[in-house]
């Protein structure tokens, strides 16, 4: 399962599922291969970035965020390419991610969602 946006503490952003329809009305002309594809972020413009872009501008919506994102947006293949090899290697990678570190994340996504 993906998101459509990502939850921050100052919640300006939140979580919809990918298998949502909601997830279909904000990502428009986008098949559902397409969607369940990558992560997307809907800005309030409605303008949609996905996979590495997404990534990139996500730091802007985040406290603190500005300079990563100022440096994400200067590097984006860099940010591709970092994205690709995380969500490439989810399988491998999430079982090193701690149980209760996974409780806690999905705790508060659905808290918000």
């Amino acid at each position: 399962m993906g998101a459509v946006l990502a939850c921050d503490r100052r919640r300006r952003l939140r979580p919809v599922a990918l298998q949502d329809p909601e997830a279909r009305e904000l990502l428009p002309g986008l098949s559902e291969e397409e969607r369940m594809a990558s992560f997307h972020l809907v800005e309030p413009d409605r303008s949609m970035h996905s996979a590495g872009a997404a990534l990139a501008r996500l730091p802007d919506y985040l406290p603190g965020g500005s300079p990563l994102a100022g440096a994400a947006q200067r590097r984006p293949a860099l940010i591709e390419r970092a994205y690709g090899l995380v969500a490439g290697n989810r399988d491998c990678l999430g079982p090193l991610i701690p149980a209760p570190l996974k409780r806690r994340a999905t705790s508060v996504i659905d808290s918000r969602a």
